[in-house]
């Protein structure tokens, strides 16, 4: 799939959505409130960046410490810094689609959604490997070497 076309017609497609809906809104409740929240939008989102980042961090290091990859924690970060981009953005659908991704439930289901979707291929996949959950490990291929440039 191109994610040319895509990035392209977003490129300008969600600048023009943006000064639309500052329009609108600026037009129903002022310019003043307008910019109050969009300035209060990008703080908001500041503080929940912080605490939403800092709960996933956390999550990360005890599975790190149970011997468990964070693969999830890994996507949710990723998913935490675009929505802390799209917050920082002024506009609104930008603040609607960034606020969106603090909401945890969600954030891990997208995680998931796109560990399902990208993340197979060959070899060990999460769970593969024996970590004390029951699960039968590598197979172990054994056998001898020499090099042929000695």
């Amino acid at each position: 799939m191109n994610l040319f076309p895509i990035l392209l017609v977003a490129f300008f497609a969600i600048p023009l959505l943006e000064i639309y809906l500052l329009i609108v809104i600026g037009g129903l409740i002022g310019a003043v409130p307008t910019i109050f929240m969009v300035v209060f939008t990008a703080v908001l989102g500041t503080l929940l960046i912080r605490h939403q980042g800092f709960a996933t961090l956390e999550r990360a290091r005890q599975m790190l410490n149970r011997g468990q990859l964070p693969t999830v924690e890994v996507i949710e970060g990723a998913i935490l810094l675009i929505g802390g981009a799209l917050l920082l953005t002024p506009g609104f659908f930008t603040d609607f689609i960034g606020f969106l991704c603090m909401v945890p439930p969600l954030r891990r289901r997208v995680a998931l959604w796109y560990l399902e979707r990208h993340m197979r291929g060959p070899g060990p996949g999460p769970g593969d490997l024996d970590m004390g959950n029951g699960h039968e490990g590598p197979r172990t291929i054994e056998g001898e070497y020499r090099r042929e440039d000695d």
